[in-house]
């Protein structure tokens, strides 16, 4: 179907991700999409079968349609029917992804580390963009679920960031009920580990502190590890508290408090 409208250049399927889903890149004219599927109906070796794929990338289109953010993926299309089941047609974006397999995580080669090892300004910016979108997102009710590194892009020539999987993305507060819920445990907070534990917005918050415990420091929330101010690692102290009850009860209220010691930091 695509190769009758395009010319596709890049497929991405079960040898580069387990999620079922096969995406590709689609060259039309002088224009390069990035077209994501649920896969196909009858691939079982993953968690999802295909209808709940499907649901899944209907979930991101309306998650797109109540926050159409410049600092997302932007969804240009979406076609309801294909031999894999819909389509979402999204711009093509230059980048690479920061997320790569625990064996490749230590290689200064890899985007991670790459982007690990920039000036920490630049890093600091790129979470500002990371915090500001969430709390967008948080406006219209939407609650991170599977938020980890590789759920993010890099464009170092342009030193853009972008947030590039949504699909579980939750919209309102729910319950765990899954016990052990999908994402890193490197960005996971405590309930995502717990059947039956609240999962809101402080569950963000959490998640948040912990991308930039692992961008700004080393994982760990040591001083001597952060490469901030003592204000920017006061903040992150308090969102990664254990206590969902100790931490910032909405994102809003984490990003303003990481905006004001941001501006304490660069007034230095």
């Amino acid at each position: 179907m695509l190769n009758r409208i395009g010319r596709v250049f890049a497929t991405f399927d079960e040898n580069t991700q387990d999620s079922g889903n096969i995406s590709y890149g689609v060259q039309i004219g002088e224009d390069r999409y990035f077209v994501k599927t649920a896969g196909r109906p009858d691939y079982a070796k993953c968690f999802f079968p295909h209808e709940a794929r499907v649901a899944l990338l209907w979930n991101a289109k309306l998650l797109w349609e109540e926050c159409p953010d410049l600092a997302l993926a932007q969804l240009e299309h979406a076609v309801s029917e294909s031999p894999h089941g819909p389509l979402l047609i999204y711009e093509w974006m230059e980048g690479e992804s920061l997320g790569t397999s625990r064996e490749q995580r230590e290689d200064p080669a890899s985007a991670f580390q790459r982007f690990r090892t920039l000036p920490a300004g630049e890093i600091a910016l790129a979470l500002d963009t990371l915090f500001e979108v969430h709390e967008r997102l948080a406006q219209k009710e939407w609650v991170a679920v599977d938020f980890y590194d590789g759920a993010l892009m890099y464009d170092f020539d342009r030193r853009r960031l972008r947030l590039v999987d949504i699909d579980m993305y939750h919209k309102g507060a729910f319950t765990n009920k899954m016990g052990e819920m999908f994402g890193s445990s490197r960005f996971m907070a405590p309930e995502e580990h717990v059947q039956g534990a609240a999962i809101d917005q402080s569950t963000t918050v959490f998640t948040l502190g912990r991308a930039a415990a692992v961008f700004l420091g080393d994982g760990t929330l040591e001083r001597s590890a952060w490469r901030g101010s003592e204000a920017t690692q006061a903040v992150i102290l308090r969102a990664c508290a254990e206590r969902p009850a100790d931490r910032y009860p909405t994102v809003a209220a984490f990003s303003q408090d990481w905006s004001e010691a941001r501006m304490l930091e660069t007034k230095k």
